[in-house]
């Protein structure tokens, strides 16, 4: 972890924190810490959606020197949202919801590059799982060209319930998956539209594969018949951008 990062200290300290509003990118407990706050530490960053993890007490001291007593709050780099929110603000706008969906993306480069080219594609919101993702840290802003500053960016503990509201609210879920037999020119992205994209090394979930409406290839023609996820990311946000410039077809 980057030295660059800004942390809290103690549990008291990270406890008004969160009842500040202060946002928090991932809180560290060491394994076997006891304390009577514990309890209500643990409610407060439930209920706010903060992960946490308990790890050996070197890890934590590996990331700071300084007094932590067993508890160590990153602070977050960017100020998170509620998908729940934005979808209605954009159909009462007027506007054609576009929303990105990234399962287990955990390299920071990579989250980055995504944010910056989503923001230049118009996407209303980028919506990550709260574990098993990369955190945006200072390096991801910087990769992003500080896109993360300015992209909606939503947290959630389960991409399926989330998924499930967008397919609710009204928006088609398109799978990015080399196992697809369509193309992604099959899929009408003038639609309301949430594309899904998967792990490098394991693709999207089953769960969230099932619950897609449709799912989309790109064409490969050479040896290597995968792409990195940034550049497909861009292939298929860029091919939604077509679609929607000129809906009747070029």
């Amino acid at each position: 972890m980057k030295s660059t990062a800004s942390y809290i200290f103690g549990i008291h300290p990270v406890i008004e924190a969160l009842r500040s509003g202060k946002e928090l990118e991932k809180v560290y407990l060491r394994n076997g810490l006891r304390n009577e706050a514990i309890p209500a530490l643990l409610s407060e960053l439930r209920e706010k959606r903060i992960p946490f993890q308990f790890v050996p007490v070197e890890k934590i001291n590996r990331m700071s020197q300084k007094n932590h007593q067993g508890i160590l709050a990153q602070v977050a780099e960017i100020e998170y949202n509620d998908i729940e929110k934005i979808i209605p603000g954009l159909y009462e706008s007027g506007k054609v919801p576009f929303i990105l969906v990234l399962d287990r993306i955990t390299d920071v480069r990579n989250m980055g590059a995504i944010a910056r080219t989503a923001e230049g594609a118009g996407i209303h919101a980028l919506i990550l799982p709260t574990g098993e993702s990369a955190q945006i840290n200072a390096d991801a802003v910087k990769t992003s060209s500080g896109a993360l500053h300015t992209l909606p960016v939503c947290r959630t503990e389960s991409l399926v319930k989330t998924v499930t509201f967008l397919k609710e609210s009204g928006l088609q879920v398109v799978a990015s998956t080399e196992k697809a037999e369509r193309l992604l020119y099959d899929a009408d992205f003038t639609r309301p539209t949430a594309i899904i994209l998967g792990s490098e090394d394991t693709g999207i979930e089953r769960n969230l594969i099932l619950l897609s409406d449709i799912q989309v290839k790109i064409p490969l023609y050479g040896t290597i018949q995968s792409l990195n996820v940034s550049v497909a990311a861009s292939i298929l946000m860029y091919e939604a951008v077509r679609q929607r410039m000129f809906p009747s077809g070029l």
